[in-house]
């Protein structure tokens, strides 16, 4: 993902907020760890979470908090004509238990 130049402070602020039932979604859909990791040079966005089955995750595009919540944050960050963020998947190269 990409966050718009200007936007570290606030993107960090919303995220310290981050809505009540917006967490209790992410929680059940079955995720138990999150973490987003700021770029400062780039702005790169890079997400990292555990979930327990990565199928339930493919309902949350669906969700209403979930779509206000990409509403919200449209202003601050690259988006689709849905709002979602622009995200690129990326390819495990390493993995060590």
């Amino acid at each position: 993902m990409k966050l718009h130049k200007g936007f570290e402070a606030e993107y960090e602020k919303r995220h310290n907020e981050l809505w009540p039932e917006l967490h209790a979604l992410l929680k059940q859909t079955g995720i138990q760890e999150y973490s987003i990791f700021l770029d400062r040079e780039t702005n790169f966005l890079f997400g990292y979470l555990q979930v327990a089955d990565s199928l339930a995750m493919d309902a949350l595009p669906q969700q209403p908090v979930m779509k206000r919540w990409w509403h919200y944050m449209k202003d601050i960050m690259e988006v689709n004509a849905d709002e979602s963020p622009v995200s690129i998947p990326l390819k495990e190269v390493f993995y060590m238990p």
